[in-house]
């Protein structure tokens, strides 16, 4: 299962300051707040907080950038194994000449060696 975007979900940059990332959870909490919209919020209120909390602790937050960063090398290295299965499929599906190309170039290289030798 990934990992959420704690940084996306606080509208914070990923080299944000505990400061930043603070003033950022209060506005959000503020805004989603069930008392000031009127509208339940509860899982967006739960989601912000697990997020501060992750964030918001240096222990936590370097865990979980290490845990990002490691997501994220395995989605890419992911991504090259299919293209290069994608590759290898396409390779094996068009020969590189058909054997009728083979003779024509067969016979023109024989007809540029006579008529060089």
């Amino acid at each position: 299962m990934p990992l959420p975007d704690y940084y996306a979900l606080l509208e914070v940059s990923s080299d944000a300051s505990l400061a930043q990332i603070k003033r950022a959870y209060r506005r959000l909490v503020r805004k989603y707040h069930p008392d000031i919209t009127k509208q339940p919020h509860d899982t967006h209120i739960k989601r912000l907080n697990e997020a501060y909390s992750i964030l918001g602790d240096r222990v936590k937050r370097a865990q979980y950038d290490v845990q990002r960063l490691e997501e994220q090398r395995m989605i890419i290295m992911l991504e090259l194994l299919q293209q290069e299965y994608e590759r290898q499929k396409q390779a094996q599906r068009k020969p590189k000449m058909t054997w009728a190309e083979g003779m024509v170039g067969f016979v023109r290289e024989l007809k540029r060696g006579m008529q060089d030798g």
